[in-house]
């Protein structure tokens, strides 16, 4: 599979908003119109879009659906979507909506027989969010710790069949200074080979860091958010300097 770039949409009532470090308190508001937002990033050569609810990683609930369902409707590219997604029928509703492949995060450390299940259901279309604070699993809306160690989910994941999972330093995340290559290289060595796509995400904030990471040997994409939102990359530059 070639190296995706794929711009992230993080939804918060209802607008495109970014997080500094995950942070809900530090928020800034992007566009009040995702769908507007979507259709651009199609245009300009993205290959999937990785929409995140962030209402609904903090609560549970689909807090942002005529939102994401707005955006599925609207393009013809794949949508990825994580944030609240906890039982099967949430799983279910998403996928036959259009929805091509769902992200568990939350769920998948609390409810370990849940993401198995889910992964075995609907093999190709369950994803996994390893999202780490100092080594370990962080949950539900980034608010909580896990005891679980990243290694242990991403192999625990793999193993139960996830068919992506992406990695983020959540101390990077929104900083622009750049993604974790170092966590995410040592990672992909411990976890060995895999059908898996693998993707960073956090820390994008130059064409440079995008270009390191396609460097990375078993590392199928990353995400960029704010760095697209900024203007500090541009998404077509990006998806052709590593074309």
């Amino acid at each position: 599979m070639d190296f995706e770039v794929i711009p992230a949409i993080d939804l918060r009532g209802g607008q495109c908003v970014r997080l500094m470090q995950g942070d809900y308190a530090r928020e800034t508001v992007y566009g009040a119109d995702p769908v507007e937002m979507a259709l651009r990033w199609q245009s300009m050569g993205a290959p999937r879009l990785h929409v995140v609810d962030l209402d609904g990683a903090r609560s549970g609930e689909q807090a942002n659906a005529e939102a994401v369902k707005a955006i599925v409707q609207a393009i013809t590219i794949p949508l990825e979507l994580g944030g609240g997604i906890r039982n099967l029928e949430t799983v279910e509703r998403w996928l036959t909506a259009g929805v091509d492949r769902v992200y568990l995060g939350t769920a998948a450390v609390t409810d370990p027989h849940f993401a198995s299940v889910a992964c075995a259901q609907y093999p190709g279309q369950v994803a996994a969010g390893a999202d780490a604070r100092d080594g370990r699993i962080a949950v539900r809306g980034w608010e909580e710790e896990s005891s679980e160690s990243v290694r242990e989910f991403c192999n625990r994941l793999l193993s139960d069949g996830a068919c992506a999972l992406t990695y983020t330093n959540i101390a990077r995340d929104g900083t622009l200074e750049g993604p974790d290559i170092e966590g995410i290289t040592e990672l992909i060595q411990a976890l060995g080979p895999t059908d898996a796509q693998i993707i960073l995400s956090g820390g994008v904030g130059t064409l440079e860091h995008i270009r390191t990471a396609s460097q990375v040997r078993g590392l199928g994409g990353i995400i960029v958010g704010r760095a697209l939102y900024e203007g500090t990359v541009d998404l077509a530059e990006a998806i052709a300097a590593v074309a």
